[in-house]
């Protein structure tokens, strides 16, 4: 099967901005994949889903979107495509039917299967209970799936999620991970935008993380957590950096056999003035039997340790290792 996004050199620029928004991106989505992007606040993520979608033209590059040139034919891309945003944008005023309605209508579908269709809807995403209700009466869980089930109205090819379960509880959460992965096993590709790791892990066939308008890594998500150094990670929290710096203290902790990197991690000044100092081991093997030689490294430089944290990687180490720490 031909694939449902070919995104090839696709360049955004905006008037009087240092740097593109988007910088030659290229990709391939294949039928009934579950992408995701990751990236920080600024990365480029919204851009590139704007160009997708026909809210945004291409300075440069090409996409398509279910074999659709997105800049050449947009109206029939947005018939092929549905976007659920993560603010919602529903009509307040009008019911959960009629929103739906609406919708289809907009598309061209006639009112025996429009009416249909939104029935099916309703009862598969939970909302048979609240069809009469307005939207204005919702919760915000109830008006998330309101949303979905409004962007499959006609049946889309390609369904873009920005943040789809932000601010869920985590039954609402768990019911609209249930409700796209069914959507995967019926063909639908699923192109999701999210800051939850947990989500990108647990819902994608493939993630890519972007910063600065271009395309960091793209692996499944167990790739890209085999592409850190080390096996596990061994964290381990100081009562005080007894002034050395934190360069140093890595140094000498990376001088360990079966230590493969270390970080530092964060600097901050205890309460009693002394500097509190967290680094993390990236271990190549047995990360609790590294404990005990670190913390005697440690004795060594005059500090001691107050608390030890042991994890395998996860894609947030992934996501950090590539994109740093700064706060955007």
């Amino acid at each position: 099967m031909p694939d449902a996004v070919v995104v090839r050199d696709l360049v955004k620029r905006y008037p009087k901005a240092e740097r593109p928004a988007v910088d030659g991106l290229g990709f391939t989505i294949a039928t009934g994949e579950v992408f995701g992007l990751l990236g920080p606040n600024g990365a480029g993520k919204t851009t590139t889903v704007s160009m997708l979608t026909t809210r945004a033209l291409p300075t440069s590059g090409h996409a398509e979107v279910a074999g659709i040139d997105v800049v050449k034919h947009a109206t029939a891309a947005r018939q092929a495509l549905a976007v659920v945003p993560q603010r919602n944008n529903l009509d307040q005023s009008l019911t959960v039917r009629q929103n739906l309605l609406f919708h289809a209508a907009y598309h061209g579908m006639g009112r025996a299967q429009r009416h249909r269709r939104a029935e099916e809807l309703i009862e598969w995403m939970g909302l048979g209970p609240r069809a009469k209700a307005r939207v204005d009466e919702m919760s915000g869980g109830q008006a998330q799936r309101v949303m979905i089930a409004r962007a499959l109205m006609h049946e889309p090819q390609v369904l873009f999620l920005d943040e789809p379960t932000t601010g869920l509880d985590p039954a609402a959460r768990l019911f609209v991970w249930d409700r796209l992965r069914e959507l995967r096993e019926r063909g639908v590709t699923l192109f999701l935008t999210t800051h939850d790791m947990q989500e990108a892990a647990t819902l994608a066939d493939r993630v890519g993380i972007m910063d600065h308008g271009r395309l960091l890594a793209l692996d499944t998500p167990p790739g890209l957590m085999r592409s850190l150094p080390g096996n596990a990670t061994l964290e381990l929290s100081t009562s005080t950096s007894n002034g050395r710096p934190p360069d140093e203290v890595a140094g000498a902790l990376e001088r360990l056999a079966d230590v493969e990197r270390v970080e530092a991690l964060k600097a901050e000044d205890g309460g009693d003035g002394d500097g509190e100092l967290r680094v993390r081991l990236y271990a190549t093997g047995d990360a609790p039997q590294l404990v005990a030689p670190a913390a005697a490294v440690l004795a060594e430089l005059g500090m001691h340790v107050r608390d030890v944290k042991l994890s395998t990687r996860s894609l947030e180490d992934v996501f950090i290792h590539l994109t740093g720490r700064t706060l955007r």
